[in-house]
């Protein structure tokens, strides 16, 4: 045993003195060169090319990093077996991603590529004002020299899409608010923000199924039209105007639209709003991939008077309870202009950003200036109706989940004869069906009965409007060739008069 341990001191001294020997001969400096030296001679004969990606670029965060760890996180591309979990914040969704020092593959127009997560402990740190994490993260991808054009001209780039896209389907929907009098929040905004949780989706809302279609393939339309919009040299927007009477379903429609394109939607309260300027302000802190929602903007700005004032300064400092009056804007503090308002919506401001919406929604549209309904501001007119059949039957569906087959065909063929002719709001009808929902039968029952009811009232109104009219026109009938009847009465009195008196005279 002695002559064991003997043996091996002996053996270490040796290893100890050769590695001694090395140090003199082959200095740190030398290793250095000679090792990179290797791997430059490698990296000749090699066919792959690597391209590292940190998470920290110098003291800024790298967006690259970050986008290609969330597009990584698609359960398509995963397969790791050991996998990390997260939730963003202000997001619904949980996703998943590399574990440390793990790889995947993945394919692109044919190419295969390879990333790896790297983890390694930083080394310490002197003091700073912005302490770096403990932890040194990076990916690596690793690809073929063939396809390194292909790589960093179109995939890098196609990554970053795909990585947006994923943020905005997992983040929450925010609904934004210009602040009160124009002020400014924590961070500097003139916006403030609240999650977005309206549940209104196409499927949902109460409208004819064929007009329904029609907005859905123009909004798809929009939402993939960069290259059109671009090439026909047009900024990307475009206009909805939504308008009838209250509890059509305009509020539905719009969140609706927000929740099919993952758009965050900006409340523009116009009362709040001072002078043209301002207005831009707000325009240029909106976000792209957005809806600016301007409601009832019939009694929120005054747009009706310009033919019968040459002054396109209108007051805005009515609160919505009622329009403006139609007087001129002196004396109040908010004043914008028509023309203000146009260039918002298509004017050379309105292009400083992209993919936007504008919805603005009205109860009369009659009372809007034609100028602001021209195609180019308010593309696409959408008239809310009162519900129909086929949206009665949506309604049913939601709220009792029952289809037509479910109901007896006699009632559904006079819920089909009367609901036209009541001229109920969808909004009226769900009330109906919330309150008996229960009891299914009892809803259509109520339902049916309500809807008579309204029928029944409208067609007593309009026998009395007609009735009314017609005692009208039998008053005006008598009047009809003399414009002053009792004066031309008089004169033929007058001319029979004198007709007597140059008789007795004879």
């Amino acid at each position: 045993m002695k002559e064991y341990w003997t043996s091996l001191a002996s053996l270490l001294g040796v290893l100890a003195f050769c590695q001694t020997l090395l140090q003199v001969v082959f200095p740190p400096e030398l290793r250095f060169a000679t090792f990179k030296l290797l791997n430059r001679i490698s990296n000749w004969f090699s066919s792959y090319c690597y391209f590292d990606i940190t998470e920290i670029d110098g003291v800024n965060t790298n967006e690259l990093y970050n986008a290609v760890q969330l597009y990584l996180s698609s359960s398509l591309s995963i397969t790791g077996s050991r996998l990390s979990l997260t939730r963003a914040l202000n997001s619904s969704a949980i996703t998943f991603g590399l574990s440390n020092n793990d790889c995947i593959v993945d394919s692109y127009n044919g190419v295969t590529v390879i990333w790896e997560h790297i983890v390694t402990q930083r080394q310490s740190q002197t003091f700073s004002w912005r302490p770096l994490p403990e932890e040194k993260r990076g990916f690596t991808l690793r690809i073929k020299k063939r396809d390194k054009k292909l790589i960093l001209d179109s995939y890098l780039d196609y990554i970053m899409e795909k990585a947006n896209e994923m943020r905005r389907k997992n983040q929450d929907r925010l609904l934004y608010t210009n602040s009160r009098g124009g002020s400014l929040d924590s961070r500097g905004h003139p916006w403030e923000s609240v999650p977005f949780k309206h549940p209104s989706t196409f499927e949902t809302l109460a409208m004819d199924p064929v007009k329904k279609d029609e907005i859905l393939k123009d909004l798809v339309d929009f939402a993939n039209g960069q290259g059109f919009y671009q090439k026909t040299g047009r900024a990307w927007k475009r206009g909805y105007l939504l308008y009838g009477p209250p509890g059509t379903g305009k509020s539905s429609m719009i969140a609706a639209m927000a929740n099919y394109l993952g758009y965050d939607i900006y409340d523009l309260e116009l009362t709040e709003v001072h002078t043209n300027s301002e207005l831009r302000k707000l325009l240029m802190k909106t976000s792209s991939k957005s809806i600016i929602v301007i409601e009832d903007i019939d009694c929120s700005l005054n747009l009706t008077n310009r033919k019968n004032s040459s002054n396109t300064y209108y007051d805005v400092g009515e609160m919505r309870g009622g329009c403006v009056s139609g007087e001129d804007g002196a004396g109040g503090n908010n004043t914008i202009t028509l023309s203000g308002l146009l260039n918002f919506t298509d004017g050379l401001w309105s292009c400083c950003g992209s993919e936007r919406i504008f919805v603005f929604t009205t109860n009369h549209i009659e009372k809007l200036d034609p100028a602001l309904l021209r195609s180019g501001r308010m593309d696409m007119h959408i008239y809310m109706s009162y519900c129909s059949f086929p949206a009665l039957k949506i309604l049913l569906k939601n709220y009792l989940g029952i289809d037509e087959d479910d109901l007896d065909g006699a009632v559904l063929k006079e819920l089909e004869d009367v609901v036209d002719k009541a001229e109920m709001t969808p909004a009226d009808v769900s009330e109906v069906l919330i309150k008996n929902r229960r009891d299914k039968e009892k809803a259509a029952r109520e339902l049916l009965d309500a809807l008579k009811v309204r029928a029944e009232r409208r067609a007593k109104n309009a026998d009395e409007v007609e009735e009314e009219e017609q005692e009208k026109r039998a008053l005006e009938s008598p009047k009809q060739g003399c414009e002053f009847p009792e004066e031309e009465s008089c004169k033929e009195g007058k001319g029979n008069d004198e007709k007597d008196d140059s008789t007795i005279e004879k």
